[in-house]
């Protein structure tokens, strides 16, 4: 399983603690107000807005909530001045990994990612180095137990690009703005998803097999996901369920 669904699996099975909830809270206002800041407070003609109330609402954020963040970024409220900035880099094993962040400070931001890389074996890269390999797409992981047949004719008819076995489960992939569309409708088609998210997918998949390294790899994510600057995450890793489960006991 490649990076970008093997961590998006990860965080589904840790929970929702309180902890977690409030920082996805906040890395989504913060993509309110940009959205609502660059393309106006009116969902029906801001596609980006669009897309991250969809955001917001998947993750249970409060409609009070959602409006608070959309003032703050047409300038109906007070608010910070947040620019987006991608950081590429490497994590062991010639790994590649995007930073995808909203900061009001791009100097702490920079020192952040940077202290993030180099204390567990990665390394900072230059813009475009990797991420040439990256496009968005739409990805939403299915419980497996469903047969291939009626996931395929959900999805499908739903407006889905691809249906794929990835390990235990289905991987669904389709435009990156149909992403939640998609998951109501294969919910309401009584399949269970996993999880759903607008993400960057590599072409390239680094396979790997050294615990040593597989370790320093999940740390790192976790360290990006913990920042309060980052909004994303995306790799290309591809780690065993074994070697996955060894190394997260």
């Amino acid at each position: 399983m490649s990076g970008h669904s093997k961590w998006a699996t990860i965080k589904h099975q840790k929970g929702a603690k309180d902890k977690a909830r409030g920082k996805l809270f906040n890395k989504i206002a913060r993509i309110l107000e940009v959205a609502a800041r660059d393309g106006g407070g009116d969902p029906s003609s801001n596609a980006a807005l669009r897309t991250a109330i969809q955001k917001a609402k998947a993750g249970q954020m409060t409609n009070d909530a959602i409006d608070r963040a959309i003032k703050r970024g047409t300038g109906a409220d007070d608010g910070g001045t947040y620019e987006a900035i991608m950081y590429e880099g490497y994590a062991p094993g010639g790994v590649a990994i995007l930073v995808d962040t909203l900061t009001d400070n791009r100097n702490r931001t920079g020192s952040d990612v940077r202290n993030i890389f180099n204390k567990l074996g990665g390394s900072l890269a230059e813009p475009g180095a990797v991420g040439w390999q990256f496009s968005r797409k739409g990805v939403i992981i299915v419980d497996g137990a469903v047969a291939e047949d009626e996931v395929m004719m959900a999805a499908l008819d739903a407006g889905a690009d691809d249906v794929a076995r990835d390990g235990d489960e289905w991987r669904v992939t389709c435009t990156p703005n149909h992403v939640y569309d998609l998951q109501a409708a294969l919910e309401a088609a009584g399949l269970v998803v996993r999880s759903a998210e607008s993400t960057m997918v590599s072409s390239i998949t680094i396979e790997v097999t050294d615990a040593a390294d597989a370790r320093n790899i999940l740390r790192i994510m976790d360290a990006f996901e913990d920042n309060d600057d980052v909004q994303d995450v995306y790799s290309n890793f591809d780690i065993s369920d074994e070697l996955m489960e060894a190394v997260s006991a």
